[in-house]
């Protein structure tokens, strides 16, 4: 379904269990757990169908950012971090949700933490999975060629320092196997995902050159979850450690994944959802 935002925007939104469930005499109200997806220019397929196992803990409402997969397309001019952090608040609002946790995935990692930095106070609780908070150029050259040696360092270093389409393709071919440390449990995800590779390109040549997400993560309000696979190549485990470290020390958590890649619950989801489901429970 669609819901609108206001201002002629419309997201694409699915979600995932019911927000009232029996329990006993009375009726019961979960947590709205909102996840937000990676990319940018990717959608939320990704996330589909292994965090349905959440469902029994809490409703999952699953949307593709303002301009990406089936929500409405959307100028180049709201293309930005504020804009997508501020539409996690217009989306809560049009959907009746107080409180939620917020799980932001790489990406949706940069989203979630600008939006702790405006909305410090608007989530029951954040979940900042596999992120940075800049470019790091240097600390993910070093990681792809520990991962993939001189080869898939040159790839990253054009891509990231280049981004066009033909760095990026060979970059995707060169190095996505690089990502996660097991094989895929679910060959045909990728086939699934929409792209907009004018989203990527646009943000990776822009906004995150100088990305700086550090700054605003002081004002966190509520428990903030960093999650990080310590082989992760694009989004390295110090980037994490600094993420953790810049929260308040009252509110920050951390769940350090060995021999895990980009995306935890990918390359280990019995620990990953364990973690997750503790968190959530909490």
């Amino acid at each position: 379904m669609k819901i609108h935002l206001g201002g002629g925007v419309r997201l694409f939104v699915d979600v995932e269990g019911a927000g009232l469930v029996p329990d006993g005499p009375r009726m019961r109200e979960k947590p709205t757990l909102i996840c937000m997806h990676g990319g940018p220019g990717f959608d939320h397929a990704a996330f589909k169908p292994a965090f349905n196992q959440l469902a029994d803990l809490a409703q999952i409402v699953y949307y593709d950012h303002r301009g990406h997969g089936r929500s409405d397309a959307r100028p180049p001019s709201e293309w930005t971090l504020d804009t997508w952090a501020d539409d996690i608040v217009r989306l809560s609002d049009a959907l009746g949700i107080e409180k939620p946790i917020v799980l932001g995935q790489s990406f949706g990692g940069f989203v979630a933490q600008r939006y702790i930095a405006r909305h410090p106070g608007h989530a029951g609780k954040v979940i900042l999975s596999s992120t940075s908070h800049h470019m790091g150029l240097e600390r993910k050259l070093a990681a792809f060629e520990r991962r993939g040696g001189p080869e898939a360092r040159a790839l990253a270093q054009a891509f990231w320092s280049r981004p066009t389409v033909e760095t990026f393709d060979a970059y995707w071919a060169g190095v996505r196997h690089l990502y996660n440390t097991q094989p895929a449990a679910d060959a045909e995800a990728g086939s699934r995902t929409l792209v907009n590779l004018d989203i990527l390109l646009h943000f990776v040549s822009g906004e995150k050159q100088d990305l700086g997400l550090l700054q605003g993560l002081d004002k966190a309000q509520c428990p903030v979850l960093v999650m990080v696979g310590e082989e992760d190549p694009v989004c390295p485990l110090e980037d994490a450690l600094e993420i953790h470290d810049a929260l308040p020390e009252r509110w920050r958590q951390l769940a350090r994944f060995p021999g895990v890649g980009h995306g935890a619950w990918r390359d280990d989801p019995a620990a990953a959802f364990a973690v997750l489901r503790r968190f959530i429970a909490e």
